[in-house]
């Protein structure tokens, strides 16, 4: 059994603690570039003693961007910002992984404070790009369906983008293919509609996320570790489901994946989930169990106890906050003092450790 606060070797790579900072978009960059509001937020996060601070998701081209908004690593004048970021999170003790994104049919949505939903065409709106000619939801433009070149293409800007993050200093490299983005578009069922080489069966389904990955790992160091984010579940009858899940999840060590970051959900709107604390955990579990790949289990984690049981109960090996982290930025310290472990805090902080640090 792991502890919260041990080590967690991948490859050559080890993090201080299983504890890692879920990607979470922050709509504000721009023209893909990080700015201060990434230094301090992301910077804060390792002050915090998260073993692994991880981006939100970097477009691999412009159209791919979720959000006019987003970061992104299409083009090499991307790289420095972040690697301004990087450099303050690894002078920190921790880990630093960029998730590596392309939104396919979600792309050119607003942020929620601006009232979320797709950006019309005629307001700075784009169309995005997918398997099949199916829009996300009613009022949304129709995607335009990638042909053979296209997806090649595609690849290409992952592969791209990766050695892009790798000359920033990134360590770890994830790969989305969840919550309805265009990796996962091709995954499903429900919105890969094609009869061609790239949709259909199970193998023509994987084939884009295979490839990428692929791709991804061969330029990517053999000692550093690539992840993969996945929607282990559409929560929709004849969708992406758990059994497809782990039987893909067979295959990613041979592609060279390291861990799994078992998500759900993001491609059909008004999905019947059953949310509640730990939700995603028995995926992350049930996948780790059946095919012995490392596993990352997030979703309404809030409690060190609760982070704690995950790994007791050998249900992940890393487990990944998000919203919590937002609310409390220095949740590892303080879960590490309601466990009784000891941690090293910054010195410009040391002198409240010695104090009660109230944890949610």
């Amino acid at each position: 059994m792991a502890a919260l606060f041990d080590p967690l070797a991948l490859r050559g790579l080890t993090l201080a603690n299983r504890i890692g900072v879920s990607p979470m978009c922050q709509y504000s960059a721009e023209d893909g570039k990080a700015n201060d509001w990434h230094l301090v937020h992301l910077g804060g996060l390792a002050q915090g003693g998260a073993g692994l601070v991880m981006t939100e998701a970097a477009a691999v081209t412009a159209e791919g961007r979720i959000s006019p908004h987003d970061l992104g690593l299409w083009r090499d004048d991307q790289v420095e910002p972040l690697a301004r970021v990087v450099r303050f999170i690894r002078s920190q003790g921790a880990v630093a992984g960029i998730q590596l994104a392309h939104a396919g049919r979600k792309a050119g949505t607003a942020a929620p404070w601006r009232g979320g939903g797709v950006i019309p065409l005629d307001q700075g709106g784009w169309q995005g790009v997918g398997p099949s000619p199916l829009p996300f939801d009613a009022g949304w433009t129709p995607p335009r369906p990638l042909e053979e070149a296209d997806l090649a293409q595609v690849v290409g800007a992952f592969r791209d983008a990766a050695l892009r993050a790798l000359e920033a200093g990134f360590q770890v490299a994830e790969v989305h293919g969840a919550h309805g983005y265009l990796l996962h578009q091709f995954l499903s069922p429900l919105s890969n509609h094609r009869e061609d080489r790239w949709g259909g069966s199970f193998e023509h389904r994987t084939r884009l996320l295979r490839d990428v990955l692929t791709a991804v790992r061969a330029v990517w160091p053999g000692d550093l570790p690539v992840l993969l984010r996945l929607s282990a579940t559409d929560w929709v009858d004849g969708g992406w489901d758990l059994e497809q899940s782990v039987r893909l999840a067979g295959m990613l060590g041979p592609l060279g994946v390291d861990l799994l970051d078992c998500s759900s959900g993001g491609n059909v709107p008004r999905a019947q989930i059953p949310l509640g604390p730990g939700y995603q955990v028995p995926l992350a579990a049930r996948i780790r169990r059946e095919t012995g790949l490392a596993t990352a289990a997030v979703g309404l984690i809030t409690r060190p106890a609760q982070a704690q049981a995950i790994l007791d109960e050998g249900a992940a090996d890393l487990v990944l906050l998000g919203r919590e982290l937002l609310r409390n930025p220095r949740w590892p310290l303080a879960a590490a003092q309601e466990l009784g472990v000891t941690v090293p805090w910054p010195g410009q902080y040391a002198r409240a450790a010695a104090g009660p640090v109230p944890s949610r």
